[in-house]
């Protein structure tokens, strides 16, 4: 192909693989003519799928929205658009024998600590088709609850992660699972591990802010790379089967700066649409090191102290994390509970 654009350039010459963040079917499609292999979403995702093309869904979600407890009903107009997806991306999952061809379908974000009730949900979702990877959030009970899942040979994507310990955490448990089914003769599920890239710069301006702390935009651009690249090292030395996945771009940086690592990158249109701008250098440039005076400036706040250092967390400290209550909330008011209240 003469004169590929960037992201086609990255998908086909590179190790790194992109996914499309959206459950919208045309960009879905406008995605792949790209190099994107999967898709994620949320459920802010799923509840934009719908809501921006209401009418095509409504014959699809009717029952679905006649479900009285709204927790399930949630549940099962996430099902509805998963499977759409599922089927779509169906072919590229067999034909690669299960390398791509993905769908994410996450849990109820206000359950991130209840084991029970996400175990549940993981097997329902899991059902949803063989190529759904169930996201799961990074916390002390997601982690027990992504182990059994793997256990059961089901696939996981952890999410609502931000910070070198949460990614860490999720490889060893990984690394314990895997060599349980070795021993039970069960093939053990696929494991991704998230680092929402944007939303740690995102929550690293305001601790800055809050201390009043010498820090400029440049150097709170550098904390989510910076976060990203130390753990992409790790995995690289430590050999880990799970495979990293960065998402939630606030920039093209955050792409460009990634390109040529053995990782997934999952990028909403939005940042489709400006990486394809034609001037954008295709270099691969993820042994370029973020600039070490950002860090050790970045390095005064105790919050990036506990993204950054492998040991700046324990799983117990996962869940009360800032970044993490954040978006745990976000995606439970403006994703799932309005999934519970959708009305036709």
């Amino acid at each position: 192909m003469l004169n590929k654009s960037y992201l086609q350039w990255l998908s086909s010459e590179t190790t790194t693989e992109w996914w499309n963040d959206s459950g919208i079917l045309s960009e879905i499609s406008h995605a792949q003519e790209s190099g994107a292999v999967s898709v994620t979403t949320n459920p802010v995702l799923i509840n934009q799928a719908i809501s921006v093309n209401r009418d095509k869904w409504k014959t699809s979600i009717v029952e679905a929205v006649r479900i009285k407890d709204k927790s399930e009903k949630a549940l099962a107009l996430t099902g509805v658009v998963v499977k759409k997806v599922s089927a779509l991306l169906t072919p590229f999952y067999k034909k690669s024998g299960g390398r791509i061809g993905y769908v994410c379908s996450q849990v109820n974000p206000a359950q991130a600590g209840d084991r029970e009730a996400m175990l549940e949900a993981a097997v329902k979702m899991s059902g949803f088709g063989e190529n759904v990877l169930v996201k799961l959030p990074a916390t002390a009970a997601g982690l027990d609850v992504m182990e059994e899942c793997l256990c059961r040979g089901i696939n996981v994507t952890m999410t609502v992660s931000f910070t070198v310990p949460q990614v860490l955490a999720i490889a060893e448990r990984h690394r314990r699972a895997s060599q349980k089914t070795e021993m039970s003769g069960i093939t053990p599920g696929k494991c991704f591990a998230v680092i929402m890239i944007g939303r740690i710069d995102d929550y690293i301006r305001d601790a800055a802010l809050d201390m009043n702390a010498n820090i400029d935009e440049s150097d709170i651009r550098a904390a989510g790379l910076a976060v990203a690249k130390r753990a992409y090292t790790i995995y690289q030395q430590e050999k880990y089967e799970t495979k990293l996945m960065v998402a939630a771009m606030r920039g093209t940086y955050h792409v460009t700066d990634l390109a040529g690592a053995d990782l997934v990158l999952s990028i909403h249109p939005k940042y489709q649409t400006l990486l394809a701008d034609p001037s954008i250098p295709q270099e691969q440039l993820i042994n370029k090191p973020v600039d070490q005076r950002s860090i050790n400036k970045l390095m005064t706040i105790p919050e990036f102290v506990k993204a950054y250092e492998p040991d700046g967390m324990n799983p117990s400290d996962f869940i009360s994390f800032g970044a993490e209550q954040r978006t745990l909330t976000q995606f439970s008011e403006v994703g799932w509970k309005m999934l519970e209240g959708f009305e036709l």
